[in-house]
């Protein structure tokens, strides 16, 4: 996948992060859940964001610059997290988030590069 960001091209994690918070076990990721939640172009926009433009390991809400409310934000960065298409860890105040790539590729095949190719309507 020529298109990831060099972060998601490292061997391994970094070993000093902290735990991930809640998500479904790998066996757990329902595809109906997750296609659910990439219907909403934002979470779309989140998840391809990630994949192309992260510059850390794992990226903060605020990385995004969205022009939306934190509690919408947070609504719908959880709702990722609980489909299994993202993680999350607690780093003091903020959440940082990154896309559960292997998970997700030995799961489905296939998705994540349509997650790539996906371009944003030009309507609405």
């Amino acid at each position: 996948m020529p298109n990831l960001a060099a972060t998601y091209r490292l061997d391994r994690e970094p070993d000093d992060l902290p735990e991930r918070l809640p998500e479904p076990a790998v066996e757990d990721i329902r595809l109906e859940r997750v296609m659910g939640v990439l219907a909403d172009p934002l979470r779309l926009t989140i998840v391809q964001r990630l994949l192309r433009e992260s510059e850390d390991f794992d990226q903060t809400c605020g990385w995004f610059g969205f022009d939306r409310p934190k509690s919408t934000l947070t609504h719908h960065f959880k709702a990722l997290r609980e489909a299994g298409v993202i993680t999350q860890r607690q780093y003091g105040l903020e959440r940082r988030s990154r896309v559960r790539l292997d998970d997700l590729g030995r799961r489905f095949p296939g998705l994540i590069d349509l997650v790539l190719a996906w371009t944003p309507s030009s309507e609405g």
